[in-house]
């Protein structure tokens, strides 16, 4: 994680704690807040808490991508996770208490002792690939214990969407729509002819996606096997909760889209990065 101290007229305590982190000192000016927000994974404020809120309150976004904040207070006395607790604040309170700061932990699960699927993801260096689970499944971690499986494939597992599903890191979600008895190896030229246009390397694909309509087709089930991928079938909710630019012939099954929305349905920016691409009886979108 790359971390960012920025200050408001401590520069001595903030080369002390970017020190302790192994962190860069950011000089002060009225925009160093703003500027480390889109260049840091993690930020520490020494300054007060409100004029904290007041610069990032513009410049959220979504959990998932927004960068941990932690408010230090100028004594180096206390240190409070304010944004992106479960995404590296947590950790940075808690790295800075090793160092005689007594860490303010407002996340439910840690202030209770209690595990989280972020938590778990961290520990066992993966990704949380249908991000929204997260919900459910954190709070029932407060009201008691929720098995953790780990399945070594190959395997199909089929999960409703309080079951959080983690897999091995990946920046990328291919989204896959395709004609009904699609051949699999038409399925899987289409998607290694998207990747090398993109220049997006296998390995760098988190998840291959489509609609839960397609769980009885065979050839993009072979397909996605063949890539050594994991394929995930979004529901017909989520699909429709995303945000696509033109009309498709999904719609004749009730779904904006099947490519691209799938894709954003479980990419963590929720940004297309190749607009939907047909291939034959195929089409391809990828998110990251």
């Amino acid at each position: 994680m790359r971390i960012a101290v920025v200050h408001v007229g401590h520069p001595e305590q903030a080369r002390t704690v970017a020190g302790w982190l192994g962190g860069e000192a950011v000089e002060h000016s009225d925009d160093a807040l703003a500027r480390s927000f889109n260049e840091y994974e993690g930020i520490v404020a020494i300054m007060a808490i409100g004029i904290v809120f007041r610069k990032i309150a513009p410049l959220l976004r979504d959990k998932w991508v927004d960068p941990a904040i932690v408010v230090v207070t100028p004594d180096l006395g206390f240190c409070v996770p304010v944004l992106g607790g479960h995404h590296g604040g947590n950790e940075l309170a808690r790295a800075l208490a090793e160092h005689g700061l007594v860490p303010v932990i407002s996340t439910a699960t840690d202030a209770l002792g209690k595990d989280s699927v972020e938590e778990i993801a961290c520990r066992h260096d993966v990704e949380v690939v249908n991000k929204s689970s997260t919900v459910a499944v954190n709070r029932a971690f407060l009201t008691g214990d929720v098995p953790v499986y780990r399945i070594d494939g190959p395997a199909v597992v089929l999960a409703s969407s309080n079951v959080a599903i983690l897999a091995s890191k990946g920046e990328y979600v291919v989204g896959i729509g395709c004609n009904r008895g699609t051949d699999a190896g038409e399925i899987k030229q289409a998607v290694l002819d998207s990747l090398g246009l993109m220049g997006i390397a296998a390995d760098e694909v988190l998840a291959y996606t489509s609609t839960i309509k397609k769980a009885d087709e065979a050839g993009l089930l072979t397909a996605v096997r063949e890539l050594d991928g994991r394929l995930f079938l979004v529901d017909d909710e989520a699909i429709n909760s995303q945000s696509v630019a033109g009309r498709s012939k999904a719609e004749l099954i009730g779904l904006v889209g099947v490519a691209e929305p799938s894709a954003l349905a479980l990419a963590k920016s929720k940004e297309i990065v190749m607009n939907r691409r047909a291939y034959g009886n195929v089409t391809i979108a990828i998110a990251r």
